[in-house]
C-alpha cells in the first residue's frame, strides 16, 4: 500500500500543478464563459481522460519508452505543437474575420451570440469538448514526461505498480475536476458581461494567443 505520507505529498504536488495556470485552464475557462457549460465539462472530461491514460500507461512503464526514444517524443511533441497553433490560430483569425464583417445583433438575444469559430467550436457539445480536450492532452508529451518522472518515485515495490499508479492518478483527476468546477463556475458568472460582441473578440484574442503561445513554447523547447 501506498504510505499516508507519500499520498499527500503527491496530492500537494499535483494539486499545485493544476492551480498554475495553463493550457488546460484557458480551454476550460474559455469554453465556460461562451456560455458551453456542456462543452466545458467535455473539455474537462477529455482532458482527464488523457491524464488517465498516461498514468496507466506510466504505471506499465509504457510512457518510460515515448521518453526514451528521442524519435516518438519529437514526432509527439511536434505534432502536439502543431495542433495548439492550429487550434490558437484559427481563434484569432475568426475574430479578426469577425471584426471586419461583424452583421449587427440584437441586444439581449443570447441565441445569436455564438463563438466566433465556425464549425464545432461553436457548437455546445459533450461529445465535441470531449474529444478536443483529449486531443490537447495525449498530444502534450511534457504531461507523459511529467508523469515519468513523478509517478515511479510513489509507486511502492511491494504492490501492483498499476493499482497504486490508477489511485495517485485518480487522486490528481479527482483535484483537477474540482478546479475545473470552479472555473466553470466563473465562466458562467462572467458569461452575461461576454455577450458583447467586442468583449467576445477579446476573450477568444486572449485564449487563442495564449493556446499558441503554449504551441510555440512546445515547438521551441527542449
Amino acid at each position: 500500500m501506498i504510505a499516508i505520507d507519500a499520498l499527500w505529498t503527491f496530492s500537494l504536488m499535483v494539486g499545485l500543478l493544476t492551480l498554475t495556470p495553463g493550457l488546460d485552464t484557458a480551454l476550460v475557462l474559455r469554453t465556460a464563459a461562451l456560455g458551453h457549460r456542456r462543452r466545458a465539462w467535455g473539455v474537462v472530461l477529455g482532458i482527464q481522460s488523457g491524464t488517465l491514460i498516461w498514468g496507466t500507461l506510466t504505471s506499465l512503464g509504457v510512457t518510460a519508452l515515448l521518453t526514451a526514444s528521442h524519435l516518438a517524443y519529437e514526432i509527439l511533441r511536434w505534432a502536439g505543437a502543431a495542433y495548439l497553433v492550429w487550434m490558437g490560430g484559427r481563434m484569432l483569425w475568426a475574430t479578426w474575420r469577425r471584426s471586419v464583417d461583424e452583421a449587427p445583433e440584437a441586444p439581449g438575444n443570447g441565441a445569436e451570440v455564438t463563438s466566433p469559430q465556425s464549425g464545432s467550436d461553436s457548437v455546445d457539445s459533450l461529445p465535441g469538448g470531449w474529444r478536443q480536450g483529449l486531443t490537447t492532452n495525449l498530444l502534450n508529451p511534457k504531461m507523459g514526461a511529467f508523469y515519468v518522472a513523478v509517478l515511479p518515485q510513489f509507486l511502492p515495490a511491494d504492490a501492483s505498480h498499476l493499482a497504486a499508479g490508477v489511485l495517485l492518478t485518480g487522486i490528481h483527476i479527482l483535484l483537477a475536476v474540482l478546479w475545473a468546477g470552479v472555473l466553470i463556475t466563473l465562466g458562467h458568472i462572467l458569461r452575461d458581461r461576454l455577450q458583447q460582441p467586442a468583449a467576445r473578440r477579446c476573450l477568444d484574442r486572449l485564449a487563442g494567443t495564449v493556446i499558441a503561445a503554449f504551441g510555440i513554447r512546445l515547438a521551441l523547447g527542449e
